[in-house]
């Protein structure tokens, strides 16, 4: 039987959580976890979820400030070219309320999710909001332009 097979997907991901130290809450009701992260850059809010029937894992850090509606366009080139070229993950903006959130994710369908997976995942997707969060926060209201932020976050 393999590890998987003994422990559910939702185990390993909150046996990480608890082996690492993270201070995290189990959302009722749901496979799925909230907890926050804090950097020089700032504190946000992270959820996990497992999708169990599709054998999934998704990881997100949520921007602490909503886009306001009239930043929401260089808000979208900035997150369109941070996207452009990343390998793992991706940031998502939702229009309809200007959240924004970086997405890690991992399909273990035909194979196990371990620790160690969970480690890389979380730990990448902290990693690149706090590398690109001081120019999301320019852009919405520095007047920076997405290019500009983009360029000075991506020579370093």
């Amino acid at each position: 039987m393999s590890e998987t097979e003994e422990r559910s997907l939702f185990e390993i991901v909150v046996q990480f959580f608890q082996d690492d130290d993270w201070p995290i809450e189990l959302i009722e009701g749901e496979q799925a976890v909230r907890s926050k992260f804090r950097s020089e850059a700032g504190e946000w809010a992270c959820y996990g979820r497992v999708r169990a029937e599709h054998h999934q894992f998704c990881f997100y850090s949520v921007c602490p400030m909503r886009v306001p509606e009239s930043q929401l366009p260089g808000v979208g080139e900035y997150l369109h070219r941070a996207n452009y070229g990343m390998t793992i993950g991706n940031f998502e903006l939702d229009f309809s309320d200007g959240e924004v959130r970086y997405k890690t994710s991992i399909d273990v369908e035909g194979d196990r999710l371990t620790e160690a997976l969970v480690r890389q995942m979380v730990l990448a997707n902290v990693m690149l909001m706090d590398r690109y969060l001081p120019g999301l926060m320019a852009v919405m209201y520095g007047g920076v332009t997405p290019a500009a932020a983009i360029a000075e976050i991506e020579k370093h």
